[in-house]
Order: C-alpha cells, then sequence, then structure tokens
C-alpha cells in the first residue's frame, strides 16, 4: 500500500512539475515579447523626436547694427513676406496689417514678432486722443533681449510722401538724439488715435509702417487706462504677439 501510495504521489509530483515549467516558459515569451516592442516603440519615438527637434532648431541671427541693418532685414524681408499681425491683450486683440513700401519696418516688425520680442514687454505709454506705445518694460528680460538682438541699430526712415498720421496707424518711435535723419528706434511703436490737428510734429518725422485693421476699440481702452506723470499706464498691459498672414 504504501509503495503504492508513494507511486501516486510521484506521478503527481511530476505532472505538478511539469505544469510549472509550462507557465514559468509561457511568462517569460511575454515580457520578451512587450520587451521587443517597448524598444521598437522607444526606436521609433526617438527618431520622430530627433526630426521634431530638427525642425524647431533656432537660427542663430547675427546681432543687427547700423552697418548690416539693411542687408539683414533685406534678406529678412525676402524669406518672410507676412503682413499681418496680431497683438493679443488682456483687453482684446489688435489686428495690424503692415505696408510692403516700407520693407525695412516691415520685415524688422516681422522679426521681432517671431523672435518672441514682445512677450513680457506692454503699453508703456498711453496718451488718450492721441497715441499708445508699446515694446518697453521695466523687466530686465527687455534689455536683455535687445542686447542679444541688436543693441544700438536704428532704422533707416521710410518716410512715404502724402503718408499721414491718421486714426488707427502704426508707426515706429523715433531716436532723438543725434538722428538727423529721422531714424527709428526699432523695438517701439506707436498706434495714432487723435485728430488731424495733433499731426503736425508727427508728419514727416515719423516712419508709418502699417495701420490697425481690426480692434481699435480696443486701442481706445488702453488709451484711457490711469497713468502716471509719464504717461505710463498704472494697469501694465502686457502684448503677445503672433504673424497671421
Amino acid at each position: 500500500m504504501k509503495k503504492i501510495l508513494i507511486y501516486v504521489f510521484g506521478i503527481a509530483f511530476l505532472i505538478a512539475g511539469c505544469e510549472d515549467k509550462k507557465k514559468s516558459a509561457t511568462n517569460e515569451v511575454e515580457p520578451d515579447s512587450y520587451q521587443e516592442e517597448v524598444v521598437s516603440d522607444s526606436t521609433w519615438n526617438e527618431a520622430e523626436q530627433k526630426e521634431k527637434d530638427e525642425e524647431k532648431e533656432e537660427i542663430n541671427y547675427p546681432e543687427i547694427t547700423n552697418e548690416n541693418v539693411m542687408e539683414f532685414l533685406t534678406e529678412y524681408g525676402k524669406e518672410n513676406p507676412e503682413t499681418k499681425v496680431l497683438i493679443e491683450t488682456e483687453l482684446g486683440d489688435i489686428e495690424i496689417t503692415l505696408y510692403e513700401d516700407t520693407p525695412l519696418h516691415r520685415a524688422n516688425f516681422i522679426y521681432l514678432v517671431k523672435e518672441n520680442y514682445f512677450e513680457e514687454t506692454v503699453f508703456h505709454r498711453v496718451v488718450p486722443d492721441f497715441i499708445i506705445q508699446a515694446g518697453n518694460s521695466d523687466m530686465y528680460s527687455t534689455q536683455k533681449k535687445r542686447a542679444a538682438m541688436g543693441k544700438n541699430y536704428l532704422l533707416p526712415a521710410e518716410i512715404i510722401p502724402g503718408r499721414i498720421h491718421e486714426y488707427g496707424t502704426v508707426s515706429g518711435a523715433k531716436e532723438y538724439r543725434e538722428n538727423p535723419d529721422k531714424r527709428t528706434a526699432p523695438y517701439e511703436f506707436f498706434i495714432f488715435l487723435g485728430p488731424l490737428s495733433s499731426t503736425s510734429h508727427l508728419n514727416g518725422n515719423y516712419t508709418i509702417f502699417g495701420r490697425v485693421t481690426k480692434g481699435m476699440d480696443v486701442v481706445e481702452k488702453i488709451s484711457e487706462l490711469e497713468a502716471d506723470d509719464d504717461d505710463w499706464p498704472q494697469q501694465n498691459v502686457y502684448l503677445k504677439a503672433s504673424v497671421i498672414d
């Protein structure tokens, strides 16, 4: 009887051992297969990410100076022909169309937009029934960007005979010191909303390079903000600029 029991237990043990080995073999196949899929997916993801990184690789533009400004912006303008920009603010959006007959100013503005210069800048001067001016801030990041892009360059004047400041025109701010050629300070612009009677000192002295095509109600709102004695608004209105066409 004991021999029979031993024999029965022996058979049972062998069967159990075979089942365990089958289960173990099955568990070994699944992880190997899964690992192969992960490796394959990982390789695909790395290749896709590398392609995206190459697409997003930034071009290192040279610092703009008064010596290379015309050459740089002429070439940049050929490669970047857009003429429409969207300015987003917490008070609403402003759409601007840039004039093609002021090519250096158009190219410069598109360059600033695409290089994200206007991020963290504000409308820093508001005068009701006259202008709102933008492109500056009291943040270190703004001065850092200017230093990197070109700290001292000015844009040659592109003043079109007969073109005057009207409701919604966009002009470049001007550097007053030692500036007999009426060259434009490249980082700031103003939108005119005052009466024609207040344009006598502007016409023929500032380059008009675009106009607001949508959002003058927003311009009006910004112009009415309470400001200090230097016309700097008590409320910071930050810009976010993007090219739309």
